[in-house]
């Protein structure tokens, strides 16, 4: 007797992820790998005076995963409506002389490398050496788990959600 994807697990995510593909499947692949940058050089800039959305630009690439808090000064750009808009958020980027971009998610392995390659790819195409995509190592899960220097530097921090 056949048996059905349903039947083989109780995870109706899983199900779903059998049946359809990942979302950014409907996207190119990346050709240019960002550089990244540690949570202790992006904590040195905030102990610089670096403002972000003004010296520097933080995305949290999260959708409904961002529970706990994000970085101080962030914008929420869900990255699975992110691909279409990179040539917009470019041109704000550059109209702004924003010299570097910072991707985050939860553990910046998946959606944050991914947007900052996708970035990267079209800084290449446009041929601007003056503008830089970074992938946060670690994600926002890192930058929580690094102590009081880190969360005090977050918005609407809660310590339980990082507690599990």
């Amino acid at each position: 007797m056949a048996t059905t994807l349903a039947e083989n697990t109780n995870d109706p995510n899983k199900v779903r992820s059998q049946i359809e593909p990942p979302w950014y499947a409907a996207y190119p692949e990346a050709r240019t790998v960002a550089s990244s940058i540690t949570r202790l050089e992006l904590l040195k800039w905030f102990r610089e005076g670096k403002m972000p959305g003004r010296d520097f630009v933080l995305v949290d690439l999260r959708r409904t995963d961002h529970e706990g808090g994000t970085i101080r000064g962030s914008l929420n750009l869900p990255a699975q409506s992110l691909y279409p808009t990179i040539p917009a958020l470019y041109s704000l980027l550059t109209a702004a002389k924003v010299s570097e971009v910072v991707w985050y998610c939860g553990s910046s392995r998946g959606r944050g490398t991914r947007a900052a390659n996708w970035f990267a790819d079209y800084i290449v195409e446009q041929n601007n050496p003056t503008l830089k995509s970074l992938v946060l190592e670690g994600g926002i899960k890192g930058w929580a788990a690094a102590g009081e220097e880190y969360t005090r530097l977050m918005d609407e921090y809660e310590e339980s959600a990082w507690n599990t």
